[in-house]
């Protein structure tokens, strides 16, 4: 795994502070951890359900009082604690600041569409991938989250509001793919039917661009939709902007895309963030264009325009909404597809990344 701000922390195997994260066991794996610690086998679909409903042990009214103090003893849940809530007046969307077991604080983002309710949650504490104009990066990585971490946030959200959420983005702090077994196992928690039971296609996973992960996450089969992080047509640029592309360049890149459609038939999509006088250029759209269309071809691909969310630390400064609109306008005349992605939270920091940096009084190295 490549290492731009520090050294990968070692992996660790389902525990939190030597105690078992119950939310990242399968079914099967939920069984043979009753049995384990000589509780009935038949319990563990009393303990699943409880968990997908986000509930702590003292809530799980119908397992006795000393099995409840028995999992306590041994085991998280893993379901996250809300240390902040804000809520838009603009919109509605919300954004968690959630505090884990080991007192590390990660957030979350559900935003509300015409489909029903989308979350964007993280998959690290940090990020050691360095983008310049991202928050979440600032301080490094601390830690990568594990699988039933991830799942937790969901689960989290779902009580608070008391909806279901039917999409998940994995575009919160961290890199997915910089995490690559527990987002893997994520994916099998997620969709089980035992589990939340949602469905792969409504799950977008987005990356700077990991190439070997890329290839390693399409001979999984998922149907999932790949998101790449690509922010400029010109290796230069995007290297200042994005140090992962020094190992990878674009080309390497496209090549991987095209090999991910070729093995699992899914639409490629390209986040672009828009950032003045940097990458919002007409000549900006025209190598953007031509770039995408000549490396890919007639496979399906979309490209999704971000303005970019002012980060004190960046000194980048976003677009007004009608540069953003040329800017898309370009790239259809040259038969590319692109939307320009509707701002929301604008009013709480929606932005992954501002609102833990706040609460940690995180800057940078």
């Amino acid at each position: 795994m490549i290492n731009f701000c520090g050294a990968q922390p070692s992996e660790r195997k389902n525990m939190i502070n030597s105690k078992t994260l119950l939310s990242g066991l399968s079914s099967s794996e939920l069984s043979e951890y009753v049995v384990s610690i000589g509780i009935p086998k038949y319990r563990a679909a009393q303990l699943s359900q409880w968990l997908c409903r986000g509930a702590s042990f003292d809530e799980m009214l119908n397992l006795p009082k000393e099995l409840r103090s028995k999992f306590a003893e041994n085991a998280v849940t893993g379901i996250p604690e809300i240390s902040r809530k804000l809520v838009s007046k603009l919109d509605g969307t919300i954004k968690y600041l959630f505090k884990l077991s080991d007192g590390n604080h990660i957030e979350s983002v559900v935003m509300r569409y015409k489909h029903g309710l989308s979350i964007c949650v993280s998959s690290q504490v940090g990020c050691r991938m360095g983008c310049a104009f991202c928050a979440s990066t600032i301080g490094g990585l601390v830690r990568s989250l594990e699988a039933g971490e991830i799942l937790g946030q969901i689960i989290a959200a779902q009580r608070d509001i008391g909806e279901r959420i039917s999409h998940v983005v994995m575009m919160g702090i961290g890199e997915p793919l910089d995490n690559f077994d527990n987002v893997v196992k994520f994916l099998s928690l997620v969709t089980s039917p035992d589990s939340l039971n949602i469905g792969a296609r409504n799950i977008s996973l987005s990356t700077c661009g990991i190439i070997p992960r890329i290839d390693e996450l399409s001979r999984l089969g998922y149907q999932i939709t790949l998101s790449i992080s690509l922010h400029s047509a010109d290796d230069g640029e995007r290297s200042s902007l994005m140090p992962v592309n020094k190992k990878y360049p674009l080309s390497e890149l496209l090549s991987a895309c095209r090999r991910y459609f070729d093995v699992t038939g899914r639409r490629i999509s390209f986040e672009y963030t828009l950032i003045e006088g940097k990458n919002d250029s007409p000549e900006s759209a025209d190598r953007l264009a031509s770039l995408l269309r000549s490396r890919l071809g007639n496979i399906p691909f979309h490209v999704n325009l971000i303005p970019v969310n002012p980060v004190r630390e960046s000194g980048f400064t976003t677009v007004t909404r009608v540069s953003a609109d040329n800017f898309a306008q370009r790239l259809a005349l040259r038969h590319v597809n692109a939307t320009v992605r509707r701002t929301l939270g604008g009013d709480i920091s929606a932005s992954c990344g501002q609102l833990r940096q706040k609460e940690e009084n995180i800057t940078l190295q």
